[in-house]
């Protein structure tokens, strides 16, 4: 029987999409926060109630709302330190790129509203003292920190591209960084800082055989022909070298530029932003599934960000160790305890050891309390701004530590591959 051919799709939106400069700004207040506390705890800061400045004392829970004219940052926020929000904000939407009032937002002009408060007590004292340690702690320092809430989280990894991720999203998320990076640097300079994209590939099976349609929506300058001068554009500064790049063939897709024929009112003008609104193009483009919790604006005790990273880190492993050709890895956590609930691996029938091996090595390899997330991925780091845009997976970056395999030999030793 022949295996079934079906089409798949994928978006991504750039940098300034107003959902995305939400989850920037939440993710730049948080990075200011754990540098400006690392300072404090540099220079043996206590503050008045006895507390000693420190990494590990930070918690965040930062939201923000973009619309006309305004930004409002809200949360809940533990730290010994103080950052200036207003300033953050600004220097965030400036670097974006909305810099005129006739982009339909200006970071001098625009109003910034802060409502912060701190971290509920009952939250915290489950994430500074366990069950575990509250209920017979046995010892172990990684049994301290509970985790920041409760849920299930998904990391998901393929073979499909060189970075272990699925073709559409993959593709989606170099052609929004190929947008921008050719308004930024002048050579579309009609183009404007809001813009989505959307990649559409053909499946035999597992297998991609065919990217059939992309779609590329860019805010530009009144007056700007979009059939006679814009598309041909896209086409040959934003297409073309990504897929170039990638080698991936592309010539018989559909191309489809500004399909209304007009897309000069966006950014905040166009749309009401808010942060993590943009969870599926945060991670697989809807190849897997997802937990439901957003990152951007969290620290690393909240699982939905630290636990969804290590998933990730899992599952890639598992794929780069030659143990499956697609792999998804399921974690749940209950709020303050430190051990997940439950550890789930789907290989959807690609595993070429037993599944049940497979189980048993992640359980030998990977540590998968909130502590030893942290420790393991080195998350007590102000990295976090340069995560919220254009995908928080499949990225060649150092400090994308989620993305690293140097663990897939081990993985596969433990999982008896090569017996």
């Amino acid at each position: 029987m022949s295996e079934r051919e079906y089409s798949f799709t994928s978006e991504s939106v750039t940098e300034g999409h107003p959902d995305k400069m939400c989850d920037q700004i939440s993710d730049a207040v948080l990075d200011a926060i754990i540098a400006r506390e690392a300072e404090l705890a540099e220079s043996d800061f206590v503050s008045p109630d006895g507390s000693k400045a420190h990494p590990e004392y930070v918690r965040v829970a930062c939201e923000t709302l973009v619309t006309t004219g305004l930004v409002a940052v809200s949360g809940e926020i533990r730290t010994h330190a103080y950052v200036e929000i207003p300033a953050i904000v600004r220097n965030v939407v400036e670097e974006i790129g909305y810099t005129r009032a006739k982009y339909g937002f200006d970071h001098e002009t625009c109003g910034v509203i802060t409502t912060i408060h701190e971290q509920s007590p009952d939250i915290a004292m489950g994430v500074d003292e366990s069950f575990e340690v509250q209920h017979g702690y046995n010892g172990d320092p990684l049994d301290l920190v509970g985790a920041g809430d409760q849920g299930m989280m998904f990391g998901y990894a393929c073979k499909e591209t060189t970075q272990l991720m699925p073709m559409p999203i993959y593709l989606a998320h170099r052609l929004a960084e190929r947008l921008t990076a050719v308004r930024k640097a002048g050579v579309l300079d009609y183009l404007r800082p809001d813009g989505k994209t959307q990649v559409t590939v053909r499946y035999q099976g597992d297998k991609p055989i065919a990217v059939e349609k992309i779609l590329i929506a860019a805010q530009h300058a009144d007056g700007v022909d979009i059939e006679g001068l814009m598309k041909p554009d896209v086409i040959e500064h934003v297409i073309k070298p990504v897929f170039d790049l990638e080698g991936i063939e592309y010539g018989h897709a559909d191309v489809y530029v500004n399909p209304t024929g007009r897309f000069v009112i966006g950014g905040p003008m166009g749309d009401t932003g808010l942060t993590g609104r943009k969870i599926i193009v945060d991670t697989y483009g809807g190849m897997g599934r997802h937990g439901g919790g957003a990152f951007s604006g969290k620290d690393c005790t909240k699982v939905d960000r630290s636990a969804t990273y290590a998933a990730r880190w899992v599952a890639k492993t598992v794929v780069a160790a030659g143990l499956a050709d697609r792999c998804e890895i399921q974690l749940a956590y209950a709020i303050g305890m430190a051990h997940p609930l439950s550890v789930f691996v789907e290989t959807f029938g690609t595993e070429k050891v037993a599944l049940g091996a497979i189980e048993t090595a992640i359980a030998e390899v990977f540590d998968l309390r909130p502590g030893a997330i942290i420790r393991d991925l080195d998350l007590r780091r102000p990295i976090y701004r340069k995560t919220a845009a254009y995908g928080h997976f499949g990225r060649n970056d150092k400090d994308f530590t989620w993305e690293r395999t140097d663990r897939a030999v081990d993985l596969a030793a433990a999982a008896g591959l090569n017996d």
